[in-house]
């Protein structure tokens, strides 16, 4: 791939969102010093639908929602029930751990494509979850015990629910065609509806508004939702997919790194193992293999 000051700031924005969308899974476990899963993640993405309606306005895009159950479903499913079991992960698991957990995603969207889609599940896809299957085994050890069995569980779950969320947009981008901002932004605002009922249903401690709470609503809504969703398009429209799709499986694994350093969660040697499977498996999943990469790049 030439070189280009366009392509070199397309890969500098790749970079960014990667230790943006990692380092986010930090904050989201730093501000449970501060207030309960629920009320951060309520009003976080209470906000961040706020924010998405404001950018619908000022690009003009209509303000009808798309087909309205199937989009109260995708928000029930990828912003109430992926959020809320992430973040409520994190009381008792560690962000690293939560982080590769969760980013097992693609792998449960594609066995519910093969359910609900009817897309098939090619030899490379087998391979793809054989390999997640193999990691997912070195992180969690069973044989050592399953450990913190609810975080574990509850990650996955947000995994899962992530996938439902994914595998039923992508349906209603087929049969309605909606804009991708509108569909995001009203399965947002009903998610977060959801949240803020799971809130006000569910004890919690009092939310501490402190100057690391108010930094981390901030970091959350404004830098790791609206920032790095715009360096995401700028990074999609001046390279190749390819290249963006496989760059962007470093995030979990970022974010493990950034939960050693900073909050002091050492992976264990089984962990690194798990994630070179996982990592694996994405790709296989994925269908870019590294020649497809580098013609992708020329």
């Amino acid at each position: 791939m030439t070189s280009t000051p366009s392509s070199r700031g397309a890969v500098l924005a790749l970079l960014a969102t990667i230790v943006i969308w990692a380092y986010s899974w930090v904050v989201m476990k730093q501000v449970l010093q501060h207030a309960g899963p629920f009320d951060f993640a309520a009003i976080r993405y209470v906000l961040g639908a706020l924010v998405l309606f404001g950018a619908l306005l000022a690009t003009r895009q209509s303000l009808r929602p798309p087909p309205l159950l199937s989009t109260v479903l995708i928000g029930l499913c990828q912003t109430t029930a992926f959020q809320g079991l992430g973040q409520w992960a994190l009381v008792s698991g560690g962000a690293g751990h939560v982080a590769l957990l969760a980013y097992t995603m693609p792998f449960w969207a594609v066995l519910l494509a093969w359910m609900m889609l009817d897309e098939g599940l090619t030899s490379r896809r087998w391979l793809g979850l054989g390999l997640a299957a193999i990691g997912l085994t070195c992180i969690i050890e069973p044989w050592h015990g399953l450990g913190n069995t609810q975080s574990t569980l509850l990650a996955i779950g947000a995994g899962l629910a992530w996938a439902m969320g994914t595998v039923l947009s992508k349906r209603v981008f087929q049969r309605h065609a909606p804009s991708p901002l509108s569909l995001t932004a009203w399965q947002m605002l009903f998610g977060a509806l959801g949240l803020v009922l799971v809130a006000l249903c569910v004890p919690q401690r009092p939310i501490e508004w402190t100057w690391g709470f108010i930094g981390g609503l901030v970091y959350s809504v404004v830098i790791a939702s609206s920032l790095a969703w715009g360096l995401w398009l700028l990074v999609l429209h001046r390279l190749p997919t390819a290249i963006a799709s496989v760059a962007s499986l470093g995030v979990p694994i970022v974010s493990v790194l950034l939960a050693w350093a900073i909050l002091h969660e050492q992976p264990t040697a089984m962990e690194f193992v798990g994630i070179a499977f996982i990592l694996a498996g994405l790709i296989a999943v994925s269908g870019i293999g590294l020649r497809g990469v580098r013609a992708a790049g020329r």
